[in-house]
């Protein structure tokens, strides 16, 4: 198989950059070249055939560090398959489908982009971890994130079924 693959992610607090992680390992299994990357750290699209790109949304918005990669890279993006998967939801009990729909959303606002694959995935969640900025968020009592505790849902699993379909998607 050849091609060579660009999986760029935009993070906040590290998560996405795992499952970005993940996706790779398994486009490189399946014998494509790939470079993971932080979106902030991408410059140009050239030498890459292909571009795989995760982001979070935080209360139904793309991270902007996420949207400003797309509409950067826009003319390369253009030029090449792009398959694209965020996290969302913060727990398995969540409803993922209605997050899916917050995706294809954040996607009808950018009609140039025309990804071959979109998914949406359960993410992680840590208060301890917050910024002050998300704190004062998850703080109210009538915030979604008030007074929810650690956990991590993310279906590796899931994940690795849609990173394994990838390369055909991509028409690598």
């Amino acid at each position: 198989m050849e091609g060579k693959v660009l999986v760029a992610y935009a993070t906040r607090y590290g998560s996405t950059g795992e499952v970005a992680e993940t996706v790779g390992e398994r486009l490189t299994e399946q014998g494509l070249a790939v470079d993971v990357k932080p979106s902030k750290k991408v410059s140009s699209l050239d030498g890459y055939d292909a571009v795989v790109f995760g982001a979070p949304f935080y209360l139904g918005s793309m991270l902007k560090e996420g949207r400003k990669f797309l509409e950067q890279q826009r003319a390369g993006l253009e030029d090449r398959p792009i398959a694209i998967f965020a996290l969302g939801p913060t727990s398995a009990d969540d409803d993922v489908q209605k997050a899916s729909k917050q995706l294809d959303k954040a996607l009808e606002k950018m009609p140039w982009l025309e990804p071959v694959a979109a998914e949406m995935f359960v993410g992680k969640y840590d208060p301890a971890k917050l910024r002050l900025a998300d704190k004062l968020v998850a703080a109210p009592p009538a915030s979604p994130l008030h007074g929810l505790p650690a956990r991590d849902d993310r279906d590796w699993g899931a994940v690795a079924t849609w990173a394994d379909g990838l390369a055909g998607t991509l028409s690598l």
